[in-house]
């Protein structure tokens, strides 16, 4: 099946909103096996949507498009499909009671443009919104309306509309289309994700050549992310229990050749959570000393589900003298070395260790630019030390990017460093502790 992408909104244009839409729609259709050729962006606008939607139905199988489903007189989505396939629009009593229900029971009032968007094309099929008022919309087409689009018919052609908002739609996705698709398609397609750190997609795809390259039932694709890859390992069988059977050997493979660089199989892991769960495993406490990324180790760790039980304190000792103050870093050793060194950071993690007794310590210090840098200590350095239970280990590294990209690559290589010396040198003590 091809499937074809539209997303709507001038503001998406204009750069006012960010693209993430297409984006994680593009993962979807790989994750079910559907081929995927083109995607737009295209304004609020009738004429325009109308020309990009009939391009599309001309070449796909299944039109997706995104956004202009709220209440305001710019939002035209429905209403310009509606008109293009000749169909009349309704009010469904049923989407009616549901948004007057979201207003009810937020205390609002609901206002009277929000009955645009109780209005559904006839012969659709309506999508429950369970996190807004804006109901996604499924349309199949008939042989005579593909007919006005594609010289051959045959596939079913299906346009679906989804809210904006990236959250409703992830959730109508999963929830409303995904299982419509899978019926549709008569076969069960299975994805595992596997997640690697401290890897470039360059030096995975060298070690798992062959493995990507095979042509049999099962298709691995590499994904880059900021510090990390994921590699989408899909298969495709008559029932789930086969695709699995399928799935299992190519990542059992994959997790061997990169070893302790695949930090999760587990889609909903995310490095931060990697490194929680073996903090809360282990029974581990832990606190961060931060310079260049000011907080945003702090941030990630935080943001995961039960870190409270293991995170004792974060400090941001941006300039020397919060460095020696907070975390006891010593003048002669800024002096000599610099903010930006090894020896600093070793200080830093260790003056953190000592004043929190935490067992598990973090310090980043580096230079973000996009001044600062030198021949010696050129923009992008960074030096990260972790300290696990009195063991020690400093890392130094080189990111390029701007400064945001810079930043955050250094969180990223913070939380595996992190991740990697929980693994060996607790693990070490533990057992040596046993022996």
């Amino acid at each position: 099946m091809v499937v074809e992408t539209i997303c709507i909104g001038t503001e998406i244009l204009l750069g006012n909103r960010h693209h993430t839409n297409a984006n994680y729609l593009a993962q979807e259709y790989a994750k079910l096996g559907l081929s995927t050729y083109a995607q737009s962006v295209v304004g609020d606008n009738e004429e325009r949507i109308m020309e990009a939607l009939r391009l599309a139905l001309s070449r796909s199988d299944l039109v997706v498009l995104n956004g202009g489903l709220g209440p305001t007189q710019d939002d035209i989505t429905k209403e310009t499909v509606a008109k293009l396939l000749g169909r009349e629009m309704h009010s469904d009593e049923v989407t009616k009671k549901h948004i007057e229900e979201y207003f009810r029971t937020r205390g609002q009032v609901m206002a009277e443009c929000n009955l645009r968007q109780t209005m559904i094309p006839e012969e659709a099929r309506i999508l429950d919104n369970e996190l807004g008022t804006a109901p996604g919309i499924l349309l199949n087409l008939s042989e005579e309306e593909s007919a006005r689009f594609r010289k051959t018919t045959g596939e079913i052609q299906t346009i679906i509309l989804l809210p904006g908002p990236p959250e409703e739609l992830q959730e109508m996705w999963q929830k409303r289309v995904v299982p419509y698709l899978q019926k549709r398609s008569g076969e069960f397609i299975y994805s595992a994700t596997v997640k690697v750190c401290g890897r470039t997609e360059s030096e995975i795809a060298e070690i798992l050549d062959d493995v990507i390259r095979q042509n049999g039932e099962v298709t691995v694709a590499p994904y880059a992310r900021t510090g990390e890859v994921h590699l989408r390992v899909t298969a495709k069988a008559a029932d789930e229990k086969t695709a699995k059977k399928l799935v299992k050997p190519v990542v059992k493979e994959i997790k061997t050749r990169l070893g302790d660089s695949v930090y999760t199989t587990d889609e909903d892991v995310t490095l931060e959570k990697a490194v929680v769960d073996l903090l809360l495993a282990n029974e581990l406490t832990v606190t961060t000393v931060e310079s260049c990324t000011g907080g945003l180790i702090a941030g990630r760790l935080i943001n995961v589900q039960g870190v409270s039980e293991v995170y004792k304190s974060g400090f941001v000792t941006y300039s020397n003298k919060a460095k020696r103050k907070l975390v006891g870093v010593k003048r002669k050793t800024l002096d000599k070395y610099g903010a930006v060194s090894e020896q600093t950071v070793r200080e830093m993690v260790g003056g953190a260790t000592l004043f929190n007794r935490a067992d598990v310590a973090v310090a980043v210090s580096g230079i973000a630019g996009p001044d600062g840098g030198t021949e010696e200590k050129p923009v992008g350095l960074v030096y990260i030390a972790v300290s696990v239970c009195g063991v020690v280990t400093v890392k130094e590294y080189h990111f390029i990017g701007n400064r945001a990209m810079i930043r955050e690559r250094a969180v990223a290589a913070a939380l595996d460093q992190m991740r990697r010396c929980i693994l060996e040198y607790y693990s070490k003590l533990t057992f040596g502790k046993e022996e």
